[in-house]
């Protein structure tokens, strides 16, 4: 997935230029069917040469470190690495693509995102799901997250999130997990600053997004064209990474915003239901 959105990146701004692919082949020295590769996402290149077009295609700094970055993270270590027993593979793209991403936009109907839920919540998740058989494996899946929670909510990353109204209603865990991760979201609206959350209730009816019980809009620093939609699964995610595509589901996601409550009534809401 990084490697096709680079590859696309590359591919816009050559076309943007009016280059054909042998004028970026001869920048690098070699053949037109290596550009092709790359654009594609076939192969990943490394950042001399990525930052070499990029050059040639005049390509601003920011621009270019936030690809370069994106490109490199998938030899870098992480968070994740010692949790990989429990983490589905498929999900590993994204989650490398979310450490990068200066921007989250992210809708959840039936669950509290993974990114805002208490241990009590996770366990309880972690117990109903098909895949993780023994208490081992689900305290690290619960780990999992909370390093992932420690490593996002903690940075400088922006996140806009809304969460159906089901996804609270659902007593998962039961009344006492409900309460806490209740509270725990209230605690949310207000003592973290980089997080808008609010709840679509019930009463908005019909609305965007309603096609989809979950997804996640990354975007990345100083790339105003470079976006990827998530759409979650149980058999791995959807990626979409055309600019028409992202363009669409963020402009589905500003419409649930604003159906959504506000982030005051929120904190409200939630506090009233944590009693």
């Amino acid at each position: 997935m990084r490697r096709r959105l680079v590859g696309g990146a590359l591919r816009r701004y050559r076309e943007n230029m009016g280059y054909a692919l042998e004028d970026a082949a001869r920048v690098l020295e070699c053949d037109r069917s290596k550009i092709s590769r790359i654009e594609t996402g076939q192969r990943g290149i490394r950042a001399k040469e990525l930052r070499e077009l990029l050059s040639e295609y005049g390509v601003p700094e920011g621009e270019q470190a936030a690809l370069v970055g994106l490109a490199r993270r998938g030899g870098a270590h992480g968070w994740w690495d010692q949790y990989a027993n429990v983490l589905p593979e498929a999900f590993g793209d994204y989650l490398i693509m979310e450490s990068a991403a200066a921007e989250i936009m992210m809708y959840e109907s039936q669950l509290v995102p993974d990114l805002l839920q208490t241990a009590g919540y996770a366990r309880a998740v972690a117990s109903a799901a098909a895949g993780y058989q023994t208490d081992g494996q689900r305290d690290l899946v619960v780990a999992a997250k909370v390093a992932r929670q420690e490593a996002i909510l903690g940075g400088g990353t922006r996140l806009s999130i809304v969460i159906g109204e089901a996804a609270l209603r659902q007593e998962v865990g039961g009344p006492e997990v409900m309460a806490a991760q209740r509270a725990r979201l209230a605690e949310v609206v207000r003592d973290l600053p980089n997080v808008t959350l609010q709840v679509l209730p019930f009463s908005a009816g019909a609305h965007a997004a309603a096609g989809s019980a979950s997804l996640a809009v990354l975007r990345f620093p100083d790339t105003p064209s470079l976006g990827v939609v998530y759409l979650e699964a149980m058999s791995g995610g959807v990626y979409l990474e055309g600019q028409v595509d992202v363009a669409n589901y963020i402009r589905a996601f500003a419409l649930v915003r604003a159906a959504a409550l506000t982030a005051a009534d929120t904190e409200r809401l939630l506090r009233e239901w944590a009693g």
